[in-house]
């Protein structure tokens, strides 16, 4: 009997160059992102059980997609809601939910219970109490890039600074309420 990885501090990319052979790789790639992921949703639809089906779509996508992921500038993270952002805009254009990713990986429908809901809803009230934490200038810029999902030139000709300014305040905004997330 064979002792299954610990892969906590693993790299996102180690988890998917291995989640084909070693499940619990792509198990703790999917713990790792799935309250952000489902967050993302939650912003844009409102409706906990439509974000829990685009989230379960989400990482299905991604399972059937990881042999072919390559690392590269940007986070494994990016690659992620690159294909969190298909699957909404596939929703949006057909008006429903696709499961096509989870249909060809034999995956169950997915059914939530109440306490489920209710936990999903929560994620929203929990992530705009951090973000309202945040300074003024972070709290501008994560609103406008993460929840209005705005291209840095943008914010940064709005708030009359330098994208790399935009960046700094995105990245110092996200990591202060990762940080508080993980407190609680």
């Amino acid at each position: 009997m064979g002792v299954e990885p610990v892969w906590g501090d693993a790299p996102d990319e180690t988890l998917l160059a291995q989640a084909r052979s070693e499940p619990s790789a792509f198990g703790a790639f999917y713990r790792r992102h799935e309250d952000r992921v489902l967050s993302y949703f939650l912003a844009r639809v409102g409706d906990p059980e439509v974000a829990a089906d685009l989230t379960a779509e989400t990482f299905a996508a991604a399972l059937a997609s990881a042999h072919r992921f390559r690392p590269r500038k940007e986070p494994a993270a990016a690659w992620l809601f690159g294909i969190a952002a298909n699957t909404l805009a596939m929703s949006r254009r057909r008006g429903r939910v696709e499961a096509r990713a989870r249909e060809r990986l034999g995956m169950a429908p997915l059914e939530l219970s109440d306490e489920a809901i209710e936990r999903i809803a929560e994620l929203d009230h929990v992530a705009l109490a951090l973000v309202k934490d945040l300074p003024a200038d972070q709290q501008e810029a994560v609103r406008a890039r993460v929840i209005d999902e705005r291209d840095y030139a943008d914010i940064a000709k709005d708030m009359r600074c330098s994208e790399a300014v935009v960046r700094k305040r995105v990245s110092r905004g996200l990591r202060s309420m990762r940080t508080h997330l993980e407190e609680r």
